[in-house]
């Protein structure tokens, strides 16, 4: 079965497969994962205000164009003394979509004299599963029975939606460290830790940063790996 993930981002569609890899154990080698940037598909516009709405968006864009199921997932950091910021912004926090240092810097700022115990935070994430039906023309006709070749690539029903939530909890620290992940994972320490400590001279014994983490640390625990893993009986039944 082909499987279509929502994204341009290659290095997301490495940690998506290996998250499902886990969890799908067999049937891993049944499913074969592509994304959307591979099939040349536009990039929709994330007009939703909630991670659960913006998934949909992307996965319900590319089910409808492909005809095939299609994964997405909208994810962001939640500081709570910030009233929940930076939120669905986060990944254009200090303007340009995707600048992570400039994110970091502004963040760290905005909250630079909020005592450490008061700096809590989560990593949130919405995954969804859009399963598309048969393909229909713009009037509602049958796009397969009219060859109509432009209706048949952009126009499928939907048969059936899943969306699934995961959180990862933790705490902003001061200071950016480790040289994994992306996005905010060098200024995040997640409260669940792999019983290990950071190898960074000057934190030495402390407990690890989201980027300190090697992949299958972070996945274990991240807010992306949780929702996704709970996606998997919507992708197992697909295969029965």
């Amino acid at each position: 079965m082909k499987l279509v993930v929502a994204t341009h981002n290659e290095g997301k569609l490495v940690e998506i497969r290996r998250i499902l890899a886990e969890d799908l154990g067999d049937d891993a080698a049944r499913v074969e994962l592509v994304s959307a940037g591979s099939l040349h598909l536009p990039d929709p516009v994330e007009t939703g205000v909630t991670f659960q709405e913006n998934a949909l968006l992307k996965a319900r864009d590319v089910a409808r164009r492909t005809g095939l199921p299609a994964i997405a997932d909208d994810s962001g950091l939640i500081v709570d003394v910030m009233g929940a910021a930076p939120g669905i912004l986060s990944a254009r926090w200090a303007g340009a979509h995707g600048h992570d240092k400039a994110n970091n810097a502004l963040l760290l700022a905005q909250i630079e004299d909020i005592p450490d115990g008061k700096r809590t935070a989560r990593f949130r994430c919405a995954a969804a599963l859009v399963v598309p039906g048969d393909a229909v023309d713009a009037t509602g006709g049958d796009a397969v029975a009219a060859g109509n070749a432009a209706a048949l690539a952009a126009h499928h029903e939907i048969v059936s939606e899943t969306v699934e939530v995961g959180e990862m909890p933790g705490r902003i620290i001061r200071r950016p460290r480790g040289e994994h992940g992306f996005g905010y994972d060098p200024i995040f320490m997640p409260d669940d830790q792999p019983g290990r400590t950071s190898d960074d001279p000057d934190h030495e014994g402390e407990p690890l940063t989201s980027a300190e983490m090697t992949p299958a640390e972070k996945n274990a625990i991240s807010h992306r790996g949780k929702a996704l893993k709970a996606l998997v009986p919507a992708i197992e039944a697909l295969l029965r």
